[in-house]
């Protein structure tokens, strides 16, 4: 608890109204708990988000800068379980009954005097030093599927004591140990870019049960490139050669048992490369993995189209999270210890359960199939929490789905 004035606002109130915040695609935390102060929309809060006392901006920053964000972390693992439970996760089997889950990075804030105690830091070329923070975000994704499903995210930060920054591919081992610890059965099979292509996170894959498939660049595996090569000269390479839409010509090519680095106890692994060549024979599409399962000509176009789905965490993720209502990189409060943090973990959350919801909610998709554009979606529900008492978000739902008001 914490004593303010008379009022003593609780860690779930603050908690739960910095979630309302990022739920409803509010781009201001100043001007949501000013409008939030109001009857109407006091009532709102506490039916639909069940908030008691409604603390102000700063009140709010203070509370959250001083507790860590595990304990709302472990919401993503009890959803994605009931997901599972429910049998609703079922299409986004493949690969004879895997997941994908991608892992990737990347940045949403950065300053050159805004900073806290767990931002990374770089020196610039005109001398100054820029602080920012970086997440490994993990996510299922699927081909085919525009719902990706983030688990909660790994912080790259800076760790007192430390003769070096954190990494991206140590944030990656990490948290490939803790889904492998908050899900312990889960088949999946883990893809990721040429970064992670290494001995060591291979091995640790391993060690936690996890099939990958992972991009590779010539520039980063020259060795294996040169192997592959002379495969290729004599003619060792199985191959596959299929039509796609527009006449494009798709070549499938793959190898088992490789060495990934011309080094002593480099693993071994299964070569795939994927082209692809318009009407006139020019290349438009090559890439290159390598994975520990099998390949065959039955399987091969689906492991491509596996390998491919990556990318959904950049464009439905990432993108969708700092380009389209979730102002990711917007700064609701940076704060000196654990502020800038709770609330990605929090502005996250919103876009799971959206995502969740958007998945297997019927209600929630009458509602926003609606609107043409998500924004429009979200303006009119949080016009709707301005003007209407609700008792629950479901009755939210309802009112945004039903019959127009009545003219006056």
């Amino acid at each position: 608890m914490r004593q303010q004035g008379k009022v003593t606002y609780s860690l779930p109130d603050c908690y739960l109204s910095a979630f309302a915040l990022f739920f409803l695609q509010d781009p201001s935390l100043l001007e949501f708990q000013r409008r939030f102060q109001d009857q109407i929309q006091r009532n709102n809060l506490s039916t639909v988000f069940g908030v008691e006392e409604i603390p102000s901006d700063s009140q709010l920053r203070e509370v959250l800068d001083t507790h860590e964000y595990a304990a709302v972390a472990e919401v993503f693992r009890r959803w994605f379980a009931r997901l599972q439970r429910s049998k609703k996760l079922e299409r986004y089997g493949l690969l004879g009954g895997y997941y994908l889950v991608s892992l990737d990075g990347s940045e949403y804030f950065t300053s050159e005097h805004v900073h806290c105690d767990y931002c990374l830091s770089r020196h610039k070329s005109n001398g100054h030093t820029e602080y920012y923070h970086q997440i490994l975000q993990p996510a299922l994704v699927a081909p085919g599927r525009r719902e990706v499903i983030p688990f909660a995210p790994e912080f790259i930060r800076a760790h007192d004591g430390a003769q070096k920054q954190d990494c991206e591919v140590n944030a990656g081992m990490r948290a490939v140990t803790r889904l492998r610890s908050d899900h312990r059965q889960l088949s999946a099979v883990i893809v990721c870019d040429a970064l992670y292509a290494t001995e060591r996170f291979i091995t640790h894959l391993e060690a936690h049960r996890f099939p990958y498939l992972l991009g590779v660049k010539k520039q980063s595996h020259k060795t294996l490139f040169e192997d592959i090569e002379g495969l290729r000269r004599g003619g060792l390479l199985e191959t596959l050669e299929t039509t796609a839409e527009a006449g494009h010509r798709c070549v499938y090519e793959w190898t088992h048992e490789v060495r990934l680095f011309a080094t002593t106890g480099a693993p071994t692994v299964n070569f795939l490369e994927f082209q692809m060549f318009d009407r006139s024979g020019k290349r438009t599409r090559h890439f290159s993995w390598v994975t520990d399962l099998p390949i065959a000509r039955h399987t091969v176009e689906e492991l491509v189209r596996a390998a491919r789905a990556r990318w959904k965490i950049e464009n439905e993720n990432f993108n969708t999270l700092k380009n389209h209502g979730y102002h990711l990189e917007h700064n609701f409060g940076h704060g000196t210890h654990h502020l800038s943090e709770v609330f990605f973990v929090l502005n996250l959350l919103g876009f799971f359960m959206h995502q969740v919801f958007a998945l297997v909610d019927e209600l929630y998709q009458q509602a926003r199939a609606g609107f043409s554009a998500r924004r429009e979606y979200w303006n009119a529900i949080r016009a709707a929490l301005r003007l209407m008492l609700f008792t629950s978000w479901n009755h939210v739902l309802a009112r945004i789905h039903g019959p127009p008001l009545p003219a006056s």
